[in-house]
């Protein structure tokens, strides 16, 4: 029997031997590189009932996709065994890394040899994908090889009837990785001087699974605003740790959340702000802060060492990946922190937390990270005969994909790639992910931008190249991670974004596309607008909103607003065309109007700054939609800012331009499928993170069949997944 999926560092051999013991079966159990091979010998029946419990029993972090029943003839012994692991390769999966379990958690807290330890852990939790180097996934193939198990683990870890029989992590104080504290002096103890250093106001950087955190106290207003000075980062939300009970203190939790919060994966996800209120200063003008449960033996005793919530913001320089080296951190991090928080096994690959929401739809990943990768999404109805596809994504938040037999493995997210370091991190991640899945690529697929790095070092690879259009690949990509078949007809794709080059040559980010896999229509667009300034005017809103104004008929408005900006020299260069390309780009849009309503209207601290404050203004408010023009092919938002002018209520005109854009899109996609030219409308684009825009969206596609990102990131960290899948089709197009 072979078992295919996700069942390796799971605790699944010995599942497999109690079975079979249980069910009276002779035979043996082993790792290799295409999952778990079972071969067993006995009655008929015993064997149907052993190879259905395979899935239906498996254990809690295992995933099968597959159990195959081929007819054996080999010699097996009188009983049932666990033999060693087969020959190393990459045709199976590897486990993301897992938040403590309730047994570990019990340990850690309790009494025993592991109480107060850091390194807890069995085959149902603790870290997997960033300590694996290699495959199978066995100890020596890891970064807790060089511990050698003392005479207690090793006994556990050999035994089939413990729950850490080949936990390959497995540790305890006699044996493992240790913690401790230090500052510029050097050492200065355990894990408790760094509980008072936070208590005291201290910044500490901690070493997590997947990199540093740079961790406060979440109560100090004092410390988080030294936080804030020290990293140079004014505005953008600070992610949040915090037990249970500090979470529904602090925020409004609903059953879907807390379902989320307390997966395996231990994301950190969007929560309403509660009763208790934190400092300002931790996300400044939010409606939602952002949590995550501790996932980690050492999480969990610092937090309940603290006993306050703590900021976990990523331990790393402006622009730069997270550090994940100690003494790299020593290094970068040192005039940032009062002390480190060390711990001395390696990590195998940087990993970044997850950032995750629930919606009145379900949940959406933003980011894709630790906890989510590298787990995979099956191919639709119809790739099974699809090569191997290599699809390098984007520029911005960058990611990549695989594609191998009938599976697609997205990459974790890596960052924005015109930082030089940035790019180092993103080709060690790609040669580090082929070498550990052997992929060995039939076909590059690339954004249709010839600037982008990864579109650069794609064609330059030698091999087919498929240069996919930047929306195009949102639309695929739903419509991928639904499941959408290769046969399954054209869908209407509302795809919202930034900004992505055009087949005419033009800056796109506001469509209404029609198509499949293999192509697409531009059915529909908003308004072009010059980017006055070009790259400057996707960071100072104040840019986008004077051209709108301008074209609004509103220029008098715009001189009001921003008296003290260089409004002539902008107007003459947007109408010279001197860097002002033309975009129909929403985030623009959304940045227009922003700055209009008074919210960030000149500089963005970071990407995405005012739209975040204009869905936080908008919030639950009900409000009739601001009109827009439509001509059949233009969406345009001259009337709206004309009637915007007139609102003087911030928040009602932020609700009522959601509810205003929402229809302009969807009117016209759902014309596409009445008139039978799409079988269903698909939503993507990064705007479509807004859970504002997509519940007003959702209420006028009341009725019609919609795709919506779930486990894929609506933004550019899913847009790889896209391009590998109109690649395939194209490929698979051309050998019929």
């Amino acid at each position: 029997m072979r078992v295919r999926g996700q069942v390796q560092g799971v605790g699944f051999r010995p599942f497999v031997w109690r079975l079979a013991r249980e069910g009276g079966l002779r035979g043996h159990v082993m790792n290799d590189a295409q999952g778990v091979l079972v071969h067993v010998v006995g009655p008929q029946a015993a064997l149907d009932t052993f190879a259905s419990a395979l899935s239906s029993d498996a254990p809690p972090l295992a995933r099968v996709d597959a159990v195959e029943v081929t007819a054996w003839s080999g010699e097996v012994g009188d009983g049932f065994e666990i033999v060693a692991s087969g020959p190393a390769g990459a045709e199976t999966r590897v486990v993301p890394d897992a938040a403590s379990c309730p047994d570990c958690l019990a340990e850690t807290t309790g009494v025993g040899r592991r109480a107060g330890y850091a390194f807890t852990n069995c085959t149902h939790c603790g870290p997997r994908f960033t300590i694996i180097r290699g495959l199978p996934y066995d100890r020596a193939q890891t970064t807790m090889a060089p511990f050698e198990m003392c005479a207690d683990c090793a006994a556990e870890y050999a035994d089939p009837g413990d729950r850490r029989f080949h936990a390959q992590p497995i540790a305890c104080p006699a044996c493992g990785p240790r913690v401790w504290y230090e500052t510029g002096g050097g050492a200065d103890g355990g894990l408790q001087v760094a509980v008072q250093a936070l208590k005291t106001g201290g910044i500490v950087a901690v070493k997590g699974l997947g990199g540093f955190h740079l961790a406060c106290d979440a109560t100090d207003a004092v410390a988080v605003s030294l936080l804030r000075d020290r990293k140079r980062r004014p505005a953008k939300p600070f992610a949040l740790m915090g037990d249970e009970s500090m979470v529904a203190r602090f925020a409004r939790v609903s059953a879907a959340e807390w379902s989320l919060l307390r997966e395996s994966a231990a994301p950190i996800v969007l929560l309403p702000k509660g009763d208790a209120k934190l400092p300002e200063a931790v996300a400044p003008g939010q409606a939602t802060l952002g949590w995550m449960l501790p996932y980690t033996p050492l999480h969990h005793l610092l937090i309940a060492g603290v006993g306050r919530p703590l900021v976990m913001t990523s331990g790393n320089l402006s622009g730069e990946p997270q550090v994940i080296d100690n003494d790299e951190a020593r290094e970068k991090l040192g005039s940032f922190v009062d002390g480190f928080l060390m711990h001395d096994r390696d990590i195998a690959r940087r990993l970044d937390d997850s950032v995750e929401r629930v919606t009145p739809a379900g949940p959406m990943v933003l980011r894709r990270a630790r906890g989510r990768v590298p787990g995979t999404l099956p191919l639709p109805e119809g790739f099974e005969t699809a090569p191997q596809i290599l699809a390098m994504g984007g520029q911005m938040k960058a990611a990549f994909c695989l594609t191998k037999t009938g599976q697609a493995l997205l990459g974790h997210h890596i960052g924005e790639l015109d930082e030089a370091l940035t790019w180092e991190a993103y080709e060690a991640a790609l040669s580090d992910y082929r070498a550990l899945f052997d992929h060995r690529a039939a076909v590059v697929a690339v954004d249709l931008h010839p600037g982008y790095r990864a579109s650069v070092a794609g064609a330059a690879m030698g091999l087919p190249l498929v240069e996919v259009q930047h929306h195009h690949a949102h639309l695929a990509s739903v419509m991928g991670e639904n499941g959408w078949a290769l046969d399954g007809g054209a869908v209407a794709g509302i795809v919202l974004d930034g900004l992505g080059l055009g087949t005419d040559g033009t800056i796109w980010g506001g469509e209404l596309l029609l198509g499949d896999y293999e192509g697409f229509e531009r059915i529909a667009h908003l308004a072009p607008a010059p980017l006055a300034g070009g790259d400057a005017a996707n960071r100072e809103p104040w840019r986008n909103a004077l051209v709108r104004l301008d074209q609004a008929g509103h220029g008098a408005l715009a001189d009001e607003l921003f008296p003290q900006r260089p409004r002539d020299v902008l107007r003459q260069a947007a109408r010279a065309g001197v860097n002002a390309p033309f975009s129909s780009s929403v985030g623009r849009l959304f940045d227009a109007v922003s700055a209009v309503l008074g919210m960030c209207p000149r500089v963005q601290s970071y990407e995405g700054e005012a739209a975040m404050a204009l869905e936080a203004a908008a919030a639950d408010i009900t409000a009739a939609p601001l009109p827009f023009g439509f001509d059949g092919s233009v969406i345009d938002p001259v009337p709206m800012f004309r009637a915007l002018a007139e609102r003087p209520d911030t928040a009602l005109a932020a609700a009522a331009f959601h509810e205003g854009l929402a229809e302009a899109f969807a009117a016209p996609a759902r014309r596409l499928v009445d008139d039978g030219r799409a079988k269903a409308i698909g939503l993507s684009g990064g705007v479509l993170q807004n859970a504002r825009l997509q519940a007003a969206l959702l209420a006028r596609l009341d009725g019609y069949p919609v795709l919506l990102h779930h486990g894929v990131p609506a933004n550019d960290g899913g847009l790889a997944l896209g391009q590998a899948l109109v690649a395939a089709a194209r490929h698979l197009a051309q050998d019929k």
